[in-house]
């Protein structure tokens, strides 16, 4: 009788090693293909900040712009409705590069209108909230995995405010609204980054999801940069 209980928590213990290496590793690929998503989408920026003829170029074929819209749109779409899209490979390798660098090119195109100097700043300043986010939300104990439902409601509000801000131009509204989205999405990025980890938080995303987590950090890291850059080019006019 007693060897069976032993049988068991040792089986439970190997379970439980299984589930944690399938989780490093389910960290590991996230984490490489954010790397390669990120290096794609820096590398647009470059081109776009230090190279003027780029931006002559692409501002003489504005249906560019329209292309990557559409590829942006239909990409992120289908990942995020579609199951198959996301889990099936190379299909979701191939949606993800898709979408990476219609995003990329877009990103570029706005970083284009500012400074070197502003851009270099703002890449440097996301770089070291996002590590320092991700290094927080590795060893705090809150959990965030619970504030799902506030997240988006803050989001619904932080989207009509943007559409409020439109009809009110400004330097002050310009810059409330680009720190209250930094911060959002700083909070998106640390709630991302733990239903990721599992573990002891409530709520955890399957290891089969590792596109939707990439693409979930990426576009926290992607909102953070652009909001930082919109505060210094404001905070410079």
């Amino acid at each position: 009788m007693s060897n069976h209980f032993q049988y068991d928590a040792e089986a439970d213990k190997n379970f439980d090693f299984d589930d944690q290496s399938i989780r490093k590793g389910f960290i590991r690929k996230v984490y490489l293909i954010l790397m390669v998503q990120l290096l794609i989408t820096f590398g647009f920026v470059s081109v776009f900040t230090f190279s003027k003829g780029t931006q002559e170029w692409v501002q003489k074929n504005p249906y560019l712009v329209w292309i990557a819209l559409v590829v942006l749109i239909v990409t992120m779409i289908s990942m995020a409705c579609c199951e198959s899209v996301r889990r099936k490979t190379p299909l979701n390798f191939i949606f993800l590069f898709l979408f990476t660098i219609a995003e990329s090119f877009l990103l570029g195109m706005v970083a284009g209108q500012y400074e070197a100097n502003e851009v270099l700043m703002a890449v440097g300043i996301t770089a070291a909230v996002s590590l320092g986010l991700t290094i927080f939300a590795l060893q705090t104990k809150w959990d965030f995995t619970m504030c799902g439902g506030v997240l988006v409601a803050c989001l619904v509000v932080f989207i009509i405010f943007g559409i409020i801000a439109i009809f009110i131009p400004g330097q002050v509204i310009g810059l409330v609204y680009a720190s209250l989205g930094a911060l959002l999405f700083s909070v998106y990025l640390v709630y991302d980054t733990q239903l990721m980890l599992g573990g002891n938080h409530k709520y955890s995303i399957s290891p089969e999801e590792y596109i939707f987590a990439a693409l979930n950090l990426y576009l926290d890291i992607v909102n953070i940069f652009m909001y930082i850059l919109t505060i210094i080019g404001l905070a410079r006019s």
